[in-house]
């Protein structure tokens, strides 16, 4: 069951201690400020079909902790930690006041809250505030009578503006696999299955040489080189040992025992980890379809990219687009996959955001098949870079454009760079499938709401701009002292404070300025 909220609140009707004032000017302020709670709550209680049981906790409890996560590395237990002593944090979460008795919620609440919140949820809520914030730029262009920001390449058919689309991989917190390892852990996997299955009225345990296998996987791990006869022999052992443990486990099991939901998930995977070894095995090869690297992560899959220093990524495989800065999660998958068949959705659901193709596309080159391009003609749409197949007799490209081109879809690199390093992309740590694509999808929606915050901070060098040119020095001392007291909280980005230090260094403006 689910219970709307009173909805924002301001900072004077936050409940503050005696002798606390909370500043206007913090950042987690000003995020509270950005995002539509409102509209984001009513999607968030359609969850909630059921209307009998307890309470849930508020969308903003929900998402403000999803997003303090993503913005600090945070695990679910230092995450509830910090919203209980960091003020700011908990005016974020939509709380009525400041409150260090007792924890927001219990850290286990966070595996629930990345269950509820969905990549597909996630996304609407994405956009939503993208849509908040291009209205609210909007009526700031329009108050300050500033021209149309477009990118000036208007494609034929009325198509205006440039989708940028490339693909990554979020790597996965996963040992690197090898087969020795990987049987191992599945055998380990299936004697703690027989030790569940096996009863003492049922008379001696099956013997399950477990001291045997251990030595011989000691042994071959603790050898400084392993040849190619060496590692055969070991996957053997270990396919030997696992073979007899699973022939036990189905001898328990035909006898009418059983076990719980996820030690028969579990029991599959083992199995599967075993045929795909054994079939490995017997053919001498090292590859095989939908291969299991994990036993605790099967659902993670060797994605190949070719980059240099990681050919093989172990992870999910995403596209993201990237428009007026804006970032968008496309595709998401665990399974590898060619990212040129998703061009078409992608220029399909711009449309559908905006009422008209983009002009033109930056992609990578293995998106400049001939079906992109034949769809990319047909919709009036420029596709960058050079046609497939060797150029015809006398065919001449523009080099200059094919630079700038090049140029500018640099931008979606540095966007995954900012989701690895800053936004919780860089290595993802959760267990099951649904809670590692929440990860993902929320680092996105962190990537933009960092974006506003910047475009918060340029506004403010604005203003301070204009108010140096009218020489109001008092009101510029005063923005001065109370944004610089809140750059040097924790966490603030150094280049979200760029525009505004820039302008400062200009007019040779600091707390420490005399007035008068």
């Amino acid at each position: 069951m689910y219970r709307y909220s009173n909805g924002q609140i301001s900072l004077a009707d936050f409940k503050q201690p005696v002798g606390m004032n909370l500043k206007e000017s913090n950042r987690w302020v000003k995020k509270a400020q950005t995002i539509p709670w409102p509209e984001i709550e009513k999607r968030y209680a359609a969850l909630f079909t059921n209307r009998k049981g307890n309470v849930a906790k508020p969308l903003r409890l929900a998402l403000g902790a999803c997003i303090i996560q993503a913005e600090y590395g945070y695990s679910d237990e230092e995450t509830a930690l910090q919203i209980q002593e960091d003020p700011y944090l908990q005016y974020f979460c939509g709380h009525p006041g400041y409150d260090d008795e007792k924890l927001p919620f219990a850290p286990s609440l966070m595996v629930y809250f990345r269950k509820r919140l969905t990549p597909e949820v996630l996304g609407e809520i994405n956009e939503m505030i993208v849509r908040d914030a291009k209205e609210r730029q909007a009526r700031e262009a329009k108050s300050k009578d500033d021209d149309d920001d477009s990118d000036g390449q208007p494609g034929t058919g009325g198509n205006s503006g440039t989708m940028i689309v490339d693909a990554t991989c979020a790597p996965s917190n996963i040992r690197y696999p090898q087969d020795v390892s990987l049987l191992n852990e599945a055998r380990e996997n299936a004697e703690t299955l027989l030790d569940v299955l096996h009863d003492p009225a049922d008379g001696k345990k099956p013997r399950t040489y477990r001291k045997r296998a251990r030595k011989d996987y000691l042994k071959y791990t603790r050898c400084r080189k392993h040849t190619a006869k060496m590692t055969r022999k070991a996957i053997g052992k270990q396919l030997a040992y696992l073979r007899r443990d699973l022939d036990a486990i189905d001898g328990k099991l035909s006898l009418g025992k059983n076990l719980p939901p996820r030690q028969a998930e579990r029991l599959g995977t083992i199995r599967a980890v075993y045929e795909q070894q054994k079939y490995m095995y017997d053919n001498r090869t090292h590859s095989v379809p939908d291969r299991i690297v994990s036993v605790s992560q099967p659902f993670v899959r060797p994605i190949v990219r070719g980059k240099a220093g990681k050919p093989v990524e172990f992870g999910a495989k995403l596209d993201i687009s990237v428009v007026d800065g804006w970032t968008r999660l496309e595709c998401c998958s665990f399974d590898a996959y060619n990212e040129a068949g998703n061009l078409r959705e992608m220029a399909e659901r711009f449309r559908a955001r905006e009422g008209h193709y983009p002009s033109r596309i930056l992609a990578d080159k293995i998106c400049r098949n001939r079906e992109n391009l034949s769809y990319c003609k047909a919709h009036g749409i420029r596709l960058s870079g050079p046609a497939p197949g060797r150029p015809k007799k006398g065919e001449t490209r523009d080099q200059a454009q094919d630079y700038r081109d090049e140029c500018e879809r640099v931008e979606v690199e540095r966007r995954f760079s900012l989701t690895k390093r800053k936004c919780g992309m860089g290595l993802v740590t959760a267990k099951l499938r649904e809670t590692a694509a929440h990860v993902i999808a929320m680092s996105v929606l962190v990537l933009n709401l960092r974006k506003i915050q910047r475009a918060l901070l340029r506004m403010l060098a604005y203003l301070l701009e204009i108010l140096a040119q009218n020489k109001n020095w008092a009101l510029v001392q005063w923005i001065l002292v109370n944004t610089m007291s809140t750059s040097s909280q924790k966490g603030t980005d150094n280049v979200e404070m760029a525009p505004l230090l820039t302008t400062l260094q200009k007019r040779k403006i600091s707390p420490s300025t005399k007035i008068g």
